[in-house]
């Protein structure tokens, strides 16, 4: 089993009275991918993490194997996701993968 943890903060200009509405656009999408994308076991989006977090959104995914983290990359819905709900809105990437 492989773990991708991405964490993202909102860009500047994206209005606080819009995060909610983006959020849940970005949880919705990301969890559609499982059952689309080969490998892609789970899911999960942590929308409110507690105030000592450094990042204001998460994703913790799980794969089958290591090499499914390029699969998972590089598939077009997980493209087109990303390129729709998340990068239009965020910055300050930053990625964890490991095995279990």
């Amino acid at each position: 089993m492989v773990y991708h943890i991405v964490m993202w903060n909102f860009k500047e200009e994206v209005a606080g009275e819009d995060r909610p509405r983006i959020k849940k656009a970005m949880e919705v999408n990301l969890k559609s991918l499982v059952g689309k994308v080969p490998g892609l076991l789970s899911v999960d989006f942590v929308a409110d993490p507690i105030p000592s977090s450094t990042h204001e959104v998460a994703l913790v995914t799980t794969l089958e194997k290591e090499e499914d983290i390029k699969v998972y990359a590089s598939h077009p819905e997980h493209v087109r996701v990303a390129d729709t709900y998340v990068r239009p809105y965020t910055c300050n990437r930053a990625c964890l993968d490991y095995k279990a």
